[in-house]
């Protein structure tokens, strides 16, 4: 079984491509999280978690689900992570999940996709978006051909950059920067409630028609990225960014 989380778009195109290669079923963990369900799932053999990259871990929430979550009949996992550089040393704490599961550890794979974090970085034209998908596509057909022959993927860059970044830089990077405190709505925005439909944690109620964040935000772009008006900043980071969402690219 095929468990994704995408904020944009990215983690979804992904699965679906593997999907289609392996014809197994994906689970929509945006819909499991947002439910807050953690029943158990019956998998089959293998799992395959398909997620972007939040400060060079999977993301926290994803996590945070699989160690509550009985995936009944899984022997194996695969990770496969989406991201706008790099991954870090997130294959370190992806196989300490697999232990905690007692599931048989079968790799981290590491494909760039477009960037989609405007709340600290620039996100590229649909065209360059384009681009950076066509080149991804290597990445992508190896993930599946291994995940197909049952073979482990090839351990992923390893250096003290990297051990760095997804070690101490991990939390202190969610206690500085991973808050909800300056996303707003402008003048914009058309009270329709995209927002906090997108939203997988329930962080954003409308009141007066309007908006709200709460205290509970995993920076998944979800809600200024999805929002037909683009009336949604954060703070003065946003401002004149183009929002990206995968599903506005002509690809194939």
């Amino acid at each position: 079984m095929i468990f994704c989380f995408s904020g944009t778009g990215n983690s979804r195109y992904i699965a679906g491509r593997i999907t289609e290669a392996i014809r197994d079923e994906i689970t929509d963990l945006n819909i499991k999280i947002k439910e807050n369900d953690s029943s158990p799932v019956r998998t089959g053999r293998d799992v395959i978690i398909v997620a972007p990259t939040y400060a060079w871990r999977i993301p926290r929430i994803v996590s945070d689900w699989l160690s509550k979550t009985e995936l009944i009949g899984a022997k194996r996992i695969w990770f496969v992570m989406d991201c706008g550089s790099e991954t870090g040393n997130a294959a370190k704490y992806n196989r300490r999940l697999a232990q905690k599961k007692q599931l048989l550890y079968m790799g981290t794979a590491q494909i760039v996709m477009p960037e989609n974090y405007i709340a600290m970085f620039n996100a590229p034209t649909e065209e360059q978006a384009e681009k950076i998908v066509k080149k991804a596509e290597p990445a992508i057909t190896e993930a599946i051909a291994r995940i197909k022959a049952g073979e482990p993927f090839s351990a992923p860059r390893n250096n003290l950059y990297d051990r760095f970044m997804s070690g101490p830089i991990n939390p202190l990077f969610y206690r500085l920067f991973v808050k909800a405190d300056a996303f707003y709505a402008g003048k914009a925005c058309i009270g329709c409630g995209k927002c906090a439909e997108k939203c997988p944690l329930n962080n954003i109620i409308l009141k007066n028609g309007r908006p709200v964040w709460g205290k509970n935000c995993t920076h998944c772009m979800a809600c200024i990225c999805y929002c037909p008006a683009q009336a949604i900043e954060y703070g003065k980071k946003s401002t004149g960014k183009p929002r990206y969402r995968f599903e506005r690219l002509k690809t194939k």
